[in-house]
């Protein structure tokens, strides 16, 4: 399953890429070398961030071959990367194919939704099985490297390191014990590595760490041969052999220059895609990107490791200024009339994130411990029409409120998702549409 990859680390020949408005100013504007590192930096922030995640499931206890369950949904205390949801439990095994083919069983789970998403170090979902794909019965699978032999029916990676993101919906406490007892059944036969992880920068690193570990990266897991344009628009850095120390001085200012270009990019294009009611909804590439390298960078920053539209549709909740930074000293409201909520054959969540000045989201303590609201929350209040009002603000609200409160952070601004899993065609295709919130009159910075 998928296509076998090639080396693309030195491209030949120059070539366009996406119409997307940064490649096409940063011609304009840019160095040769500022350019080159513009779009070496988009290209490659996947492979950085998934380095970055698997170097924090490694710190967690992780062990290369084997699957890390996370015991209850994820917390302040338990996040390991951007835009984390809190409505499952996660199960993360990170598998280096080189050593060989790996298999992957999990029981029955009945009507309770799992999703078992396959991601090679670009981060796209190359395979995604469990409740929507391959029904409620559980199942066994192979899975090969990209250049090895496959038997019939194995699945594919397409880079030599994959992970593989378990995704099981626990309904409270009161269902821990039996969705713990499906995370005990999953069974990952793949060979182990004891020696230490390999050492990666990170995304805010000096450019010569930075494109140093992107290279080795790169070298590691080549991408596909279809991916050999954009690859020609960073050959002046000779990933197939980078060394920082051949650039002069005035060389590596231009190379930082185009480096903090493209931070600036991602910063204030933190996503792309339809717009409407303040919500910005996924494009149809979402989660397997092809040669959309801009959005995969923004996705990479802003909720790394997305599924498939098919799969689940994350909404972002856009601010007054057209970006995804809303005023948490503000008070806000989203009303859904019964008529409103969402269609779909799995459920929905509205989480609240604290947002970085480098445009991530990551969940904060609050005083109710509460960081979504969904369709299984407990206590909820439901209008006569069985729609409801939730209430986002950072003092606790009027007695009659607190039920649908969804504190905000006191010491940065908030991003919301919205998340609908297994949607239904009027979801993906319309009518359906998210109503806007509303910040209400006299609260925080006026709109």
């Amino acid at each position: 399953m998928g296509m076998n990859r090639r080396e693309v680390i030195a491209g030949i020949g120059a070539a366009t890429v996406m119409p997307a408005h940064a490649w096409a100013q940063d011609v304009r504007e840019r160095s040769p070398l500022a350019t080159a590192a513009f779009n070496a930096y988009l290209y490659t922030l996947p492979l950085i961030e998934s380095a970055t995640a698997r170097a924090g499931w490694a710190r967690a206890g992780g062990q290369i071959g084997k699957f890390l369950h996370m015991r209850a949904p994820t917390t302040p205390a338990t996040q390991r990367i951007t835009t984390p949801n809190n409505d499952t439990l996660n199960s993360r095994a990170w598998i280096d194919l080189a050593q060989g083919p790996v298999r992957l069983r999990w029981p029955a789970t009945g009507s309770r939704y799992i999703s078992v998403a396959m991601m090679d170090m670009y981060s796209n979902n190359f395979v995604v099985l469990g409740s929507r794909t391959t029904g409620p019965d559980g199942g066994a699978f192979t899975i090969v490297g990209p250049n090895d032999m496959a038997p019939s029916g194995a699945i594919r990676s397409p880079t030599r390191w994959m992970w593989i993101l378990v995704r099981l919906l626990v309904d409270g406490d009161s269902d821990l014990a039996k969705a713990h007892a499906i995370q005990d059944a999953i069974e990952l036969d793949a060979p182990t590595r004891s020696d230490a992880l390999p050492a990666f920068a990170g995304r805010a690193a000096p450019w010569p760490d930075y494109f140093d570990s992107a290279a080795r990266l790169m070298r590691e897991n080549p991408g596909p041969a279809t991916d050999r344009a954009m690859v020609n628009l960073f050959a002046p850095l000779d990933f197939g052999r980078f060394d920082a120390r051949r650039f002069s001085a005035a060389e590596g200012r231009e190379i930082a220059a185009g480096l903090e270009s493209a931070k600036a990019e991602l910063i204030s294009h933190p996503t792309s895609g339809p717009a409407a009611a303040g919500w910005i909804y996924p494009r149809a590439d979402l989660g397997d990107f092809g040669q959309d390298y801009l959005y995969r960078a923004q996705i990479a920053i802003a909720g790394f490791a997305a599924l498939p539209v098919a799969e689940a549709v994350y909404l972002f909740a856009a601010g007054p200024r057209g970006d995804l930074r809303l005023d948490s000293g503000a008070s806000w409201r989203l009303r859904l009339a019964g008529d409103q909520l969402p269609p779909n054959d799995a459920f929905w969540s509205l989480t609240m994130y604290r947002m970085t000045p480098e445009g991530q989201f990551f969940l904060f303590d609050n005083p109710i411990r509460r960081y979504s609201i969904g369709d299984r929350t407990s206590g909820l209040r439901h209008g006569p029409d069985g729609g409801i009002e939730i209430v986002m603000q950072r003092e606790a609200p009027a007695q009659a409120d607190r039920a649908n409160w969804l504190p905000t952070p006191h010491d940065a601004p908030f991003g919301l998702v919205f998340r609908v899993y297994r949607p239904r065609p009027a979801v993906l295709d319309g009518p359906w549409r998210l109503p806007a919130i509303e910040q209400l009159e006299g609260s925080g910075t006026p709109a």
